[in-house]
């Protein structure tokens, strides 16, 4: 089954957090990562003064069942420190990873909504996605291609590699 995983931090280095969590999918259990996305640097959603995010989106091969990748998902972000239980909601995470499809499957069951509730809402989604496959078709939405025009507004940037000119101004900003 393809599944695709969102990849966000804006605490403790995110750069390296992301940088960890795409090692950490590659490690996963009866999957194969296929493909990451760069990085992208984004302003946070919800109101709550934080920090910018570093977003990434990474493709899986995976014999994984939802709520298995979900539960592994979930460990992954708990060995890096993530502590859901104090976070405030839309607030400032050292690790996120989402879920966002995972084949054509469609699901509302608690705690495995599928496609993910917000990912027509989410540049730092959409636009890594349209990386891959602009035509890519999230089930129940359309493709990528068509949702990116109602995210044109929110402010995405790629973030230079480490040997990129202005790569030091923007791991200041993270």
């Amino acid at each position: 089954m393809i599944a695709w995983v969102g990849i966000g931090s804006n605490l403790q280095d995110p750069r390296v957090q992301v940088a960890r969590a795409r090692a950490a999918l590659a490690a996963l259990p009866q999957s194969r990562l296929d493909w990451v996305s760069q990085d992208y640097l984004s302003e946070p959603i919800g109101g709550v003064a934080q920090p910018p995010f570093v977003n990434a989106v990474a493709r899986l091969e995976t014999f994984l069942s939802p709520k298995d990748l979900l539960q592994a998902l979930h460990s992954i972000e708990e060995q890096a420190g993530r502590q859901r239980t104090l976070e405030l909601v839309w607030g400032p995470r050292v690790l996120d990873l989402d879920l966002l499809v995972y084949g054509d499957l469609r699901s509302e069951e608690p705690g495995l909504r599928l496609p993910h509730p917000q990912i027509a809402h989410r540049a730092f989604v959409l636009q890594p996605m349209a990386d891959y496959d602009p035509g890519l078709m999230i089930p129940g939405l359309g493709t990528i291609a068509q949702l990116l025009p109602a995210v044109a507004d929110q402010r995405l940037a790629p973030v230079p590699s480490p040997t990129e000119p202005g790569s030091a101004e923007v791991r200041r900003s993270c």
